[in-house]
């Protein structure tokens, strides 16, 4: 079953508690890039294919990228899995996050608040990003575009993000983040654009699209081909990280 991918004792009750919960930080002190501060700035750009020059094939690398991206089907689940309402639109979508590090399963919310859909600077830019809740470890946004470059035909995933440390009263897990959170948030970045370029080729020579893991009460979990470990129930559980409700 779908749901056993998720550790979460009552995952459809996780998710539908987003909605009750804001955003953790006041956007009015989020980072520029000349004063980030506390915060990290991350701003990385991969090729993941290419198309003929001009407007996006269809059928082609980034329509494919798009799809991909919509769906979260990019991530590396051996770091992070979703759960989120396909029913929902895309801007305002709220999203139970999965963290995995070694024994260790963290849960936090975040919610869509930016589509992009753009031509820009001869770039067809296409994505979207989201924001953290109460009770996230961290604060912060993350913004994930497909991008085309009209005259070279080259398709690139974009990743744009600012984040730090959410204040954490568990002493054991402030430290844990403090010392593995940022290498493991840079390896994320790497695999998703990894993973994502895989995936285009795969389909672009054939391979059969991703199909979405459905739970008995509609939710996606997120990617697809998710499978679960024989030693997954020896894994320590935090269903309420930062003190937040759900």
């Amino acid at each position: 079953m779908p749901e056993a991918l998720i550790g979460h004792k009552n995952i459809a009750a996780a998710v539908e508690g987003l909605r009750h919960l804001s955003v953790n930080y006041d956007e009015a002190h989020a980072p520029v890039a000349q004063q980030p501060g506390t915060w990290h700035i991350d701003n990385s750009r991969v090729p993941i294919g290419h198309e003929p020059a001009g407007p996006p094939v269809r059928g082609g690398a980034w329509e494919i990228a798009c799809r991909l991206v919509r769906d979260y089907e990019f991530a590396d689940p051996a770091i992070v899995r979703a759960v989120y309402r396909p029913t929902d639109e895309l801007l305002g979508r709220d999203m139970l996050l999965e963290a995995r590090f070694l024994v260790w399963r963290f849960y936090l919310g975040v919610r869509v608040t930016e589509v992009v859909d753009e031509t820009r600077d001869a770039e067809r830019v296409w994505g979207w990003g989201y924001q953290t809740l109460e009770g996230h470890l961290e604060q912060g946004k993350l913004v994930y575009e497909v991008i085309k470059d009209v005259q070279s035909g080259r398709v690139d995933l974009r990743i744009r993000a600012y984040s730090r440390r959410a204040p954490v009263p568990n002493p054991i897990l402030r430290l844990g983040f403090a010392v593995f959170g940022r290498r493991t948030q840079l390896r994320f970045y790497a695999a998703v654009g990894q993973r994502l370029r895989n995936t285009v080729q795969a389909i672009l020579h054939g391979a059969s699209p991703p199909t979405p893991a459905v739970t008995s009460d509609g939710l996606v979990v997120a990617p697809s081909g998710l499978y679960r470990h024989p030693l997954e129930r020896f894994t320590v559980h935090s269903h309420q990280p930062g003190g937040s409700t759900w």
